[in-house]
């Protein structure tokens, strides 16, 4: 799929190639769309473990940093792929196979928010920093390979990076004492641990804490 995309992908092929006749291959996947969505799934299971496999360092930022880089490298290894996975959209429907990377990245800005450093409430910075992420990979997709400029990715992520975090370059720089940063940080640190509250204590704090981080 890699090499020729969706359109040249038959079932005729897949089942020779498989060694299997076309009613085991319907059997297992009920169509071609459903086959389609199962190599997706798989292949991207396969980035995200490999993601996940190299593990975490000291600096979540430099890990987001990091998992960026990754995401571009395998769009641009993977075009075609890549178009699949991000390309077929349906209005109002989350895609369900990039959740697992969805909730890698959010629990890294979970780290960033218990630091102090991050400027808005994780879910939005999750937001933003994917959706950045996905538009340059697909911008750079769409060029020639010599005319990519993969500075262009380094400069639309700390533009990202910037928008999200007090403090993008310098992990020892003191971040700014603000009433939304200490909300921003507790919140964090209340869904980690809500020992001697009662669920509605709970929930009370927690929204009180969502309207003082967006103040």
């Amino acid at each position: 799929m890699d090499g020729s995309g969706e359109r040249a992908l038959s079932t005729r092929a897949v089942c020779e190639r498989a060694g299997v006749q076309a009613p085991t291959l319907y059997h297992h996947f009920g169509s071609k769309q459903g086959l389609i969505d199962a190599v997706i799934g798989h292949g991207f299971d396969q980035y995200v473990r490999t993601a996940h496999g190299a593990g975490e360092s000291q600096d979540p930022v430099a890990d987001i940093r990091r998992g960026w880089d990754q995401h571009v490298r395998f769009g641009l290894d993977h075009p075609n792929f890549y178009a699949l996975l991000y390309g077929r959209i349906e209005p109002g429907r989350p895609c369900a196979i990039t959740a697992p990377a969805q909730a890698m990245l959010r629990d890294l800005l979970a780290a960033v928010a218990r630091q102090g450093r991050l400027a808005v409430p994780a879910g939005d910075a999750a937001e933003q920093i994917l959706a950045a992420n996905i538009g340059v990979t697909l911008t750079l997709i769409t060029r020639p390979g010599d005319q990519r400029d993969l500075g262009l990715s380094d400069r639309v992520r700390e533009a990202a990076l910037a928008g999200v975090l007090h403090d993008t370059t310098r992990p020892g720089r003191p971040v700014p004492a603000t009433r939304a940063t200490a909300a921003l940080t507790l919140r964090t640190l209340l869904a980690d641990d809500t020992a001697g509250l009662s669920p509605g204590e709970h929930a009370l704090l927690g929204e009180l804490l969502d309207r003082l981080a967006a103040s």
